[in-house]
């Protein structure tokens, strides 16, 4: 009888496991402190998008985690990168050049590297953009080829995807916080926007294991449903 009786109770034991394994866990993350609701309704298909200038010297700092968490996307998901001009180190039309200088990089495969090489021109040796050959000077000066950027830099795949970028900005900088009312959702850079509708928390993320977390996160977030 006491025999049966522990074969029954390991039985109930298994099943018991098999079932709460079945449950989904409970994620570290949380709404209100790891990211924010800021719309109804995600994007059709999966994204990730960061707004950066720069010009931002945050933005620069979290260059290398942006080329990381790029690197830890699920395949078929780019970090879709969204140069905004409404900083005040130059003018709007400078700094819509400037994003697509960057645009032309990408086209050719270099968009990592023209980031790092602009990056490195405004923060490092302090250098001063304020006309389209500035920055089509410094590029050719790194190697990169004249006739590339003369024949992408005005052409209308560049021209849509600058203006692309515009209208992102114009939209989340003129959509209100859920949290504030006075606060766009788009208030500062860096951000980071998941499916169009989580917007990433970067200071609640654990600083000693930022990029592990912030991977971690953006993941979550990328497969979340409601």
């Amino acid at each position: 009888m006491l025999k049966r009786f522990t074969i029954l109770l390991g039985c109930f034991a298994l099943f018991a496991c098999d079932a709460f394994a079945d449950k989904p866990q409970p994620s570290k993350f949380e709404a209100g402190k790891h990211y924010e609701v800021v719309a109804e309704t995600a994007t059709a298909k999966p994204e990730v998008r960061e707004f950066f200038s720069f010009f931002c010297g945050h933005c620069y700092k979290f260059e290398p985690f942006a080329q990381q968490l790029e690197n830890a996307l699920p395949a078929g998901i780019a970090l879709q990168k969204n140069h905004v001009d409404f900083l005040q180190a130059a003018s709007p039309e400078v700094q819509n050049a400037i994003a697509r200088g960057y645009l032309v990089g990408k086209a050719e495969g270099k968009g990592n590297e023209i980031a790092a090489l602009i990056f490195h021109h405004i923060h490092e040796t302090r250098g001063q953009f304020t006309s389209v050959e500035d920055i089509r000077s410094l590029m050719l000066i790194n190697n990169f080829d004249a006739k590339a950027f003369d024949s992408h830099f005005n052409s209308m795949p560049i021209l849509s995807a600058a203006e692309q970028m515009k209208e992102q900005q114009t939209l989340w900088s003129s959509t209100a916080s859920p949290t504030d009312a006075n606060m766009p959702v788009l208030a500062g850079v860096p951000m980071l926007l998941v499916n169009g509708k989580y917007k990433v928390q970067l200071a609640a993320l654990d600083p000693k294991n930022f990029d592990k977390e912030l991977a971690e996160l953006v993941n979550y977030l990328l497969q979340k449903k409601d």
